[in-house]
Formats: structure tokens, C-alpha cells, sequence
């Protein structure tokens, strides 16, 4: 009769390391997934208001002038700053705008997100 053998010491630390090892592989996969998730939804919040600017043009009716325009939206129950550039295009009836969108607490220079549409001037064809 063969008498009951348990684990060593050693063996009992080398499961503990490979442990910690996968545990730690773990702990960094879902925190790389969290930070991912929450810029994500950032960006399409951004991506949403530049939309919404790009309509509000659209159905306003009127035909913008050439220049920049400023606004501030809420969204998400965040508050989001967008500029809105107007250029003429090489046709006259025809001008396009490019909206960038950052979140209205940040000092970045750099946009979230920048979007572009254009826009026909009421009455042509």
C-alpha cells in the first residue's frame, strides 16, 4: 500500500506563479477593453453631434456665409464644442462644411472627431 503523496512546496509555487501570470494577462485584457469601450463610446457621442450640426445646416433652410461658425451641444449629458467651417467650392451653388467636434471640458486642440457634408444652396437644381 503506497501512502498518500501530496504536492511540494515547489510545485505549490510554480502553480502559484503561473497563476498570478494568467491573473495578471486577465487583469490587463479587461482593463484595455474598458479604457477601449469608454473612448469609443466618446467618439461616436462626437461623431453624433457633428451629425446633428451637419442636419441642423441642412434643414435650416438658409445659405450659409463663407467663414466659421461656433456652438456648444449637449449630448450624452456631456457638453461638446463644435466649429463649423464654410468654404465655397468651385461651384458657386455649393459650399462645403467641415465640422469638428471636443468635448467643451477639454483643452485639447485636436479635434475628437472632424466631419464633412455639403451643401446646396435652396432653389437650384
Amino acid at each position: 500500500m503506497q501512502g498518500n503523496r501530496g504536492f511540494t512546496l515547489l510545485e505549490i509555487l510554480i502553480a502559484l506563479a503561473v497563476l498570478a501570470v494568467a491573473m495578471g494577462a486577465i487583469i490587463k485584457a479587461s482593463s484595455d477593453f474598458t479604457g477601449s469601450h469608454a473612448h469609443l463610446q466618446t467618439r461616436t457621442l462626437a461623431n453624433w453631434v457633428a451629425r446633428n450640426v451637419l442636419v441642423e445646416f441642412q434643414v435650416n433652410g438658409e445659405w450659409p456665409r463663407v467663414g466659421e461658425r461656433k456652438g456648444t451641444m449637449e449630448m450624452g449629458h456631456s457638453e461638446w464644442d463644435w466649429l463649423a467651417t464654410i468654404s465655397q467650392t468651385e461651384e458657386a451653388e455649393l459650399r462645403r462644411i467641415d465640422v469638428e467636434v471636443r468635448p467643451a471640458d477639454s483643452d485639447s486642440e485636436s479635434p475628437l472627431t472632424t466631419l464633412s457634408g455639403f451643401l446646396r444652396q435652396a432653389g437650384t437644381s
